[in-house]
């Protein structure tokens, strides 16, 4: 399948007269100033693609797609559509998708092109899946007997390709504020350092750097360009769907590898994960208790044996399985999982899977031996336990103090003063 960007119009030719085309473009300035026609030319357009999507699921399962196309916001409406979430995603499971030829694939390619911002919130709703099952595929254990995925390549490239061009060859910065200067907020514990500019606003951090444009994706680019692609995931997850972050959190915490018992171990006084950390088990442990991770280990390659003995790799239909994670892929996720861990406008579903990952993305880091994603999840670990003690706490609070108000409280006696003549 050719992925190419079709040209608006051919140049003009050197008879026409310059009369006519600054006509159009006048036109076309006072159309773009006309709001009402801005937003109807958005909504023809998130129609056609609503259509044009409604047509390509077979089966007979369209209708709960194309009736979206008469809303007010039809690509909100398409956005926040669970059954249409479920027919669009069952196609990305299906083991063919994702090849040069899917039409799905064509689909969200072009529609991310059309430059719509409500067309492309749905594109990147099913990205956490696409990328989980692309990602996923690769990395299986019999991955040369995949198909091709160029597919899903495309439109992972084109989501770079957009962020490459709204960066303007420019990285993301933040600034780190030097405590030793006052501000409006704080002063400093040992005093003003004099010593430096008063202009000295503090450091500045690489959050991510300068992108340099892909035509392909390569097996040394491909964590990079995923990781952008969370990124702008990230810079829209305020907008996103509670089943599309359900996904990301079902993948980061299957990318992580084998359900470890030792991330059920983190809190409290046996955790064993700490002294993994350390290259050695902690000295409290019993015998017994190295015996059991060594029987964990066992159970793993056994389950291991049996996958690959069947002939099936576990992200052949789009589950996860255990793939890398440098830090440019990381980095992201576990952003991301921070949203889904402490935004109060989640639900409890998406913060418990948010703390099923990271605990699995820190048991890993913790095997791996890796200072900058153990330090990073267990901070996320540490943030999510705190803030269900804070919930638990105020909840035990607003449970006495209702039963306080519906409690009768008994008459209070008159006090009675003794004086003596």
């Amino acid at each position: 399948m050719d992925f190419s960007v079709k040209p608006n119009g051919g140049s003009p030719s050197p008879s026409s007269s310059t009369t006519p085309h600054r006509l159009k473009s006048a036109a076309a300035t006072a159309s773009d100033r006309d709001p009402m026609h801005s937003w109807w030319e958005s909504v023809s357009k998130q129609r056609s693609r609503i259509l044009s999507l409604s047509s390509l699921l077979s089966g007979g399962d369209e209708a709960p797609i194309s009736s979206l196309a008469d809303s007010d916001r039809p690509a909100l409406s398409l956005l926040s559509s669970r059954p249409a979430y479920s027919l669009i995603s069952a196609s990305l499971r299906d083991p063919s998708s994702g090849s040069g030829s899917d039409p799905l694939c064509q689909w969200l390619y072009e529609t991310y092109l059309s430059s719509d911002h409500p067309l492309r919130l749905v594109v990147l709703s099913f990205l956490p899946l696409l990328a989980g099952t692309y990602l996923s595929r690769i990395h299986s254990s019999d991955s040369s007997s995949l198909p091709s995925l160029s597919g899903f390549e495309a439109v992972l490239l084109a989501i770079y390709a957009a962020e490459v061009k709204s960066r303007a060859g420019k990285g993301v910065l933040v600034h780190i504020p030097d405590l030793s200067q006052p501000s409006l907020y704080h002063t400093p514990r040992n005093g003003v350092d004099r010593s430096r500019d008063s202009n000295h606003v503090g450091s500045v951090g690489v959050l991510s750097p300068q992108l340099e444009p892909q035509v392909a994706v390569k097996s040394t680019k491909r964590a990079g360009i995923v990781g952008v692609g969370m990124q702008c995931y990230f810079k829209e997850i305020s907008q996103m769907p509670a089943w599309s972050k359900l996904e990301l959190c079902s993948f980061a915490g299957a990318w992580a590898g084998q359900d470890c018992d030792c991330k059920e171990k983190i809190d409290g006084e046996g955790d064993k994960v700490l002294a993994l950390t350390n290259g050695f088990v902690d000295s409290s442990s019993s015998l017994n208790g190295s015996s059991e991770i060594e029987a964990a280990e066992e159970e793993e390659e056994e389950e291991e044996q049996v996958i690959s003995s069947n002939g099936v790799g576990v992200g052949v239909g789009g589950g996860g399985v255990r793939i890398p994670l440098p830090w440019e892929l990381l980095q992201p996720i576990l952003r991301i999982l921070g949203h889904c861990l402490l935004s109060p406008l989640n639900s409890e579903d998406v913060k418990d899977a948010a703390s099923n990952a990271v605990r699995s993305l820190y048991a890993r880091a913790s095997h791996d031996l890796n200072p900058q994603a153990i330090l990073a999840t267990r901070s996320l670990v540490n943030l999510d336990a705190s803030a269900r003690a804070a919930a638990k706490t105020a909840s035990a609070e607003s449970v006495d103090g209702s039963s306080n108000v519906n409690t009768p409280s008994k008459s209070k006696k008159p006090e009675i003063f003794l004086s003596s003549k």
